[in-house]
């Protein structure tokens, strides 16, 4: 067994700790929990700090599972106070027809800066690379998870941000949850949390077309 890959991904899960405030709360509040319950026989204030433990990590839990589920359109909460916007993809219809590459590429607009985007319906996510995102100035969303991504190179570590705008053909997104990945390259996707919130898109005669729900469409 190969442990270099074991270790690389250990350092790389403990390089994020201090990233993730989510995390460093929920360390917080097991040690308190446990400093409630050595104490718990001697003095009532250790039930006092197992109770706030538990309600901490259920609060935390809560928030976790808010962001996991703005992953799946029919699962999308939105929270502003919290920083989670409402996801919307409106628009009218956009044909993108299929590269020499096999893959169908498209000239997106990030925050009003442009880069190259390579349609997926194979991604769970919108991925945007660590150049692109600091162009366009998105920041890992205070109080978010790091999340794991699957490459043609390996699994990556990522962290959320938010897109104000996310524009396209005759498509616009705002709201959009992305990946963004130091080390994902100079790669961009857009992924299924953006194709699922359309009406409908299909393949025809190598074209991909995108066709937005008919009350979203902005005439």
């Amino acid at each position: 067994m190969e442990l270099e890959p074991v270790f690389n991904a250990a350092a790389d899960t403990l390089r994020a700790i201090p990233r993730s405030e989510l995390l460093i709360a929920a360390v917080a509040a097991m040690v308190l929990g446990w400093i409630g319950a050595m104490i718990a026989k001697r003095s009532a204030l250790g039930g006092v700090l197992r109770l706030a433990s538990s309600a901490a990590l259920g609060l935390i839990l809560l928030t976790v599972v808010l962001q996991l589920s703005r992953f799946d359109p029919r699962f999308d909460v939105a929270v502003p106070q919290i920083g989670l916007p409402e996801q919307v993809v409106e628009g009218g219809e956009t044909r993108i027809p299929l590269s020499a590459d096999g893959h169908f590429w498209v000239r997106a607009d990030v925050n009003g800066v442009p880069g190259n985007f390579m349609i997926d319906t194979g991604a769970t996510l919108t991925a945007i690379s660590a150049p692109l995102a600091e162009r366009a100035g998105l920041e890992p969303r205070r109080g978010g998870i790091p999340i794991m991504l699957g490459t043609a190179n390996g699994t990556v570590q990522a962290h959320v941000a938010t897109i104000d705008s996310l524009t396209f053909g005759n498509v616009s997104a705002s709201g959009t949850d992305a990946a963004i990945a130091e080390n994902f390259g100079d790669f961009n996707v857009i992924g299924m949390n953006v194709l699922a919130r359309l009406g409908s898109w299909r393949v025809e005669d190598n074209t991909l077309i995108l066709v937005p729900r008919a009350e979203d469409t902005i005439s």
